[in-house]
């Protein structure tokens, strides 16, 4: 993301804002996404109104006590305003995602602490799950060195993933004893990323205990099950067992508000389950993505019993035809060569079913009404020329000829005759064309 569209202000100027609010919802180049407060006070101002886009860091709102003189900061000291919409963005692109990452961190450096018996006060930090695709992550740059006094919030490294560069904050207070991966290093989830502890800890036989000490460590707690094993291909943490039974509904608030991420709160309104029922496993209690994604409710009267497969996979293979393989390497060549749009658009045929009719009534002359809408786009296009273009990597071509391609299935795959000087012909002889 280097830019941000405001879709839709849920909130004015003067409107009281509580942490948790939704203020705007933002889009960016992927989706949507909803803009939450992590400030509570008066929207002062608004600094990019609905439909307006502005790149990454400048200034989006101004929140404060209500009267409030913010015209220094419109007039010159605009700086920090922008900071501090630039670390509201940031928390909101990433809220659901920091949240994971937070408590798989927590989680695994939980199972690391009973295998590897850590020193009093120090916290394994792992490489943190930023993206739902996110298999592995890079180490950009390292914004702490080893020695330096780590606060809760403070900003330990950029990671490089799949998709962007992401800050990556820190969830513990201490003294950062230990730098798993150098920049440019890369490792995958949940593998060392740091150490962070109480000064002059030794730390030199945590990092070789740690590698293979987290997911052993949850398979042995979960050793008597035997159920267990056919979900070997989860990670073995904390996180998987929260999945079995419902959580006590007891969710952390404070003056009687859930703190639930956005992201959680639509997957709830999506799949019906009642917030007040489900215990958050975020920071303080708050509720994200994975609590709704392993929420299952109290059970009732009867269990369903758990499906066991007794068949085997079956299939069959069909030799593609020289006429599909064209098919799907021009299809693909044509897809990924010239940026593609689409558009959908409702017409009345009143009037084209009953020229139809009349036109058909001729002896020995029939038309469709694909004729009709080949004649038809046609004629559009050129009267607009730059939709009838061709894109090139230095250049863009606008033709002043006509040519038209219509996909016509048969039997054995798909031919595209292409109606050359379409708007010129007849619409019997667009009908003749198609038709052989």
């Amino acid at each position: 993301m280097e830019e941000g569209t405001v879709a839709t202000w849920l909130k004015k100027v003067g409107d009281k804002i509580e942490e948790g609010d939704i203020l705007a919802e933002i889009e960016t180049d992927k989706a949507t996404m909803e803009f939450e407060s992590f400030n509570e006070g008066t929207l002062l101002h608004i600094g990019v109104q609905e439909g307006e886009t502005t790149k990454v860091d400048e200034l989006l709102a101004i929140i404060g006590d209500e009267g409030e003189d913010i015209s220094d900061l419109l007039n010159g000291g605009g700086n920090a305003s922008a900071e501090d919409s630039n670390a509201e963005d940031a928390k909101a692109e990433a809220s659901d995602e920091v949240e994971s990452n937070k408590d798989e961190t927590t989680e695994t450096e939980e199972a690391s602490n009973a295998s590897a018996d850590l020193p009093e006060g120090v916290i394994v930090v792992t490489m943190p799950r930023l993206s739902d695709t996110m298999e592995e992550g890079t180490v950009a740059t390292w914004l702490k060195k080893v020695g330096d006094s780590v606060e809760e919030g403070d900003i330990l490294a950029e990671i490089e993933t799949d998709k962007a560069t992401m800050e990556f904050e820190s969830f513990q207070s201490g003294t950062l004893l230990e730098i798993g991966l150098k920049e440019g290093e890369s490792a995958k989830v949940d593998e060392l990323l740091a150490i962070i502890g109480p000064a002059g800890t030794d730390v030199s036989g945590v990092a070789a205990n740690f590698s293979a000490s987290s997911a052993p460590a949850a398979k042995k707690e979960e050793a008597p099950k035997q159920e267990t094993k056919k979900e070997a291909p989860k990670t073995a943490t904390a996180s998987t067992e929260t999945k079995t039974k419902a959580p006590a509904p007891t969710p952390v608030t404070e003056n009687g508000r859930l703190y639930v991420s956005p992201l959680a709160k639509k997957l709830a309104e999506e799949k019906g389950i009642n917030l007040t029922k489900v215990q958050g496993s975020g920071e303080n209690g708050r509720i994200i993505k994975r609590d709704i994604e392993n929420y299952e409710p109290a059970a009732g009267a009867a269990a369903v019993g758990k499906f066991v497969p007794s068949g085997q996979e079956d299939f069959e293979d069909i030799p593609n035809s020289q006429m599909r393989k064209a098919i799907a390497k021009s299809l693909t060549k044509s897809k990924f060569s010239a940026p593609h749009y689409y558009l959908a658009v409702e017409f009345n045929m009143d009037n084209a079913m009953a020229f139809r009719a009349q036109f058909n009534s001729i002896p020995d002359t029939k038309i469709s009404f694909n004729d009709i809408v080949v004649k038809a786009c046609a004629l559009a296009l050129k009267q607009h020329p730059q939709v009838n273009s061709q894109w090139f990597d230095d250049k863009m071509r606008l033709n002043n000829h006509v040519h038209i391609g219509v996909a016509v299935a048969v039997p054995d795959g798909l031919v595209v005759p292409v109606v050359r000087f379409a708007n010129e012909q007849s619409l019997p002889q667009i009908g003749l064309k198609l038709k052989h």
